[in-house]
């Protein structure tokens, strides 16, 4: 009970860090309110009042609000789904980016862009729709199959061979996407850009909608593992003498995590090292106690990438830095310390 209240405790103060960033993030940009805050006309445009200026409503609702809550979503996911596979690897390197999950994604969704008009016009409108999301889905699970296939035998993971095949996958994947930009038309390419560098510029009310119902379903499966992954640390066999029904717990958390990480490059492009920053930080607090890190890597993980896209939107205005730059540079020190760290066992 007492370990239980702890963790409460921490949900809750994460929870608060979390709303100052957001309403930091909400008053943060080169557009003029006036003599009122960017707070007080949110607040008018959730009562309805009419007497906001359109370009007021337009800033607040559809650019910074939207934007803000797409980059609590995807901060999010991005670190739980890191968190998750560390815990079914037992391995602080695996996160979606550095075995090749995001490479794939990416992949599929270029593919999308560039040659989707050949064969967009025959799919079901439902289909054209989310075509690029379940293009990202799909690149995301298979290199996730791969990995798992090529570094896994006889029931154990090899955490050499998995990163190694997480890099070949990417370079693959990276080469393809870089002759798609060869052959691309000039709105392909701005859009391809925006994919290799990550950016929460194009987020909407409906995007977020779509990733709130993802980021429900998985949650809904993930975040409970916590004792399940506590019971993998031990290892596999001893994991299933405990009860822990091994192999069902790895298809949950492949197809899960290839979901999250195909919905969010889907829609922000590749924004790398956030599965990764986050669960290293929480495993100095907590060891490896995933009843701990799973829910807060949720809260943290959101923190994390609100700040950086705050900090990408102000640091060069009126123009934006890429996000996945931020996180790139926050992340490859932290990869080279658990390097280093583990350097005799890797």
């Amino acid at each position: 009970m007492k370990a239980q209240s702890k963790l409460y405790f921490y949900i809750m103060l994460s929870t608060v860090l979390l709303l100052f960033l957001a309403v930091w993030s909400l008053n943060t940009g080169v557009y003029d309110f006036g003599d009122k805050s960017a707070f007080e006309v949110l607040w008018k445009v959730i009562r309805g009042d009419s007497d906001l200026s359109l370009s007021d409503k337009y800033i607040v609702w559809e650019v910074r609000a939207s934007r803000i809550v797409m980059a609590i979503i995807i901060g999010s996911m991005l670190s739980v789904s890191g968190t998750s596979l560390q815990g079914l690897f037992r391995n602080p390197l695996a996160t979606g980016d550095l075995i090749g999950l995001t490479a794939g994604a990416t992949l599929m969704a270029a593919i999308t862009i560039v040659l989707g008009g050949h064969f967009r016009e025959y799919l079901p409108e439902v289909v054209q729709f989310s075509l690029v999301g379940i293009a990202a889905f799909t690149g995301s699970l298979l290199a996730m199959l791969l990995v798992y296939k090529i570094s896994t035998s006889g029931g154990k993971t090899n955490v050499v061979m998995m990163l190694l095949t997480g890099v070949a996958i990417s370079a693959i994947g990276f080469s393809i996407t870089g002759f798609l930009i060869y052959i691309s038309k000039d709105e392909q390419l701005r859009d391809l850009t925006f994919w290799n560098m990550g950016s929460l510029a194009a987020a909407t009310w409906t995007k977020n909608i779509i990733l709130a119902v993802i980021l429900t379903v998985s949650y809904f499966i993930l975040l409970p593992k916590g004792k399940a992954l506590n019971a993998m640390m031990l290892g596999e066999r001893d994991a299933q003498h405990l009860g822990i029904n091994v192999e069902k717990l790895k298809k949950q958390i492949v197809i899960i995590v290839s979901l999250m990480v195909g919905s969010c490059v889907a829609f922000s492009g590749t924004i790398g090292f956030v599965g990764l920053i986050v669960p290293y930080i929480l495993r100095l607090l907590f060891k490896s106690n995933y009843n701990f890190i799973l829910p807060l890597s949720a809260i943290l993980g959101s923190v994390l990438l609100l700040t950086a896209d705050t900090v990408s939107r102000s640091v060069v205005e009126p123009s934006e830095l890429p996000i996945g730059i931020l996180t790139a540079m926050m992340g490859a020190p932290i990869f080279i310390a658990i390097l280093l760290k583990f350097k005799k066992s890797v």
